[in-house]
């Protein structure tokens, strides 16, 4: 929601930049207080290089996306991460595919189908790129908590260390699609604009993702989002209610099904106690 409002004064591309560049600062600045490493080893940065880059292109899509296409379609499309990563565990990690977790992937693909066949009134006329866009950060995104798992899990790599790799390298990542895309944009600074990226780069990409990437070190990926259903939910709500947007029968639908499958996907199953 707070990409909505930043986007009315910056443009998204310089945004994303800037907060990454704040984030990393506040980083950098807490690590330093507390006495945590958070700089890779030189035999690591490989591995910082491969989770910048597709932190960078993550969030060069998010934010690109939703100059497209509306915030409703984006939440419910960047929100389709659990259902990749559940499908990536499987793939790479080797983790269980269950009959409830199945069903979950098949309702989450009907929602996405129901959404994409659809276009309200109100639509910007590049939206389905858009929604691409916003598909592949999710997409991305649960590609970085693969890789975290199968590259770094046994290493000595810490969550402070894989978020700063990540921050860092997606800054130039960010300013060069600024660059090429967006340079001619001007930049008018309002307060709802400052107040937006703060959020965004103190409270989200600083904290939240530190907490975040904290859970990919330490439980399995397939089961972190358990709860992640309802940020959808709460995403399409909030946009209907500040920003305006309609809420058509075909996007609930779809929502419906999109959160009912990542309910699924993330539910754990009943086992002996560890």
């Amino acid at each position: 929601m707070s990409i909505s409002f930043s986007n009315q004064g910056v443009p998204p591309m310089l945004a994303a930049a800037i907060r990454s560049v704040m984030a990393s600062s506040f980083l950098a600045f807490y690590s330093y207080i507390i006495g945590v490493k958070y700089i890779l080893n030189r035999e690591d940065w490989i591995h910082g290089l491969a989770l910048g880059t597709m932190f960078g292109v993550e969030f060069l899509m998010l934010y690109w996306g939703t100059e497209l296409t509306t915030f409703s379609r984006a939440v419910i499309f960047l929100y389709t991460q659990p259902v990749w990563t559940a499908l990536g565990a499987y793939i790479f990690l080797g983790e269980r595919l269950n009959p409830l977790k199945i069903m979950g992937l098949t309702c989450s693909f009907l929602g996405l189908a129901l959404v994409f066949g659809t276009r309200p009134s109100e639509s910007k006329p590049y939206m389905f790129y858009g929604d691409l866009l916003e598909l592949g950060a999710g997409i991305f995104w649960a590609a970085t908590n693969i890789y975290i798992k199968h590259f770094l899990i046994k290493s000595s790599v810490n969550h402070y260390q894989t978020l700063f790799s990540q921050l860092l390298v997606s800054i130039p990542i960010l300013l060069v699609g600024w660059l090429i895309f967006e340079h001619t944009r001007p930049i008018v600074i309002s307060d709802p604009v400052i107040l937006a990226i703060l959020y965004q780069g103190i409270i989200l990409a600083f904290m939240s993702y530190l907490a975040w990437f904290w859970l990919v070190h330490n439980y399995q990926v397939s089961q972190l989002a358990s709860f992640t259903f309802l940020t959808p939910l709460f995403g399409v709500l909030l946009s209907c209610l500040l920003l305006g947007e309609v809420l058509t029968y075909s996007l609930t639908l779809g929502l419906s099904f999109v959160a009912i499958g990542i309910y699924f996907v993330n539910k754990p199953t009943r086992g002996p106690k560890a």
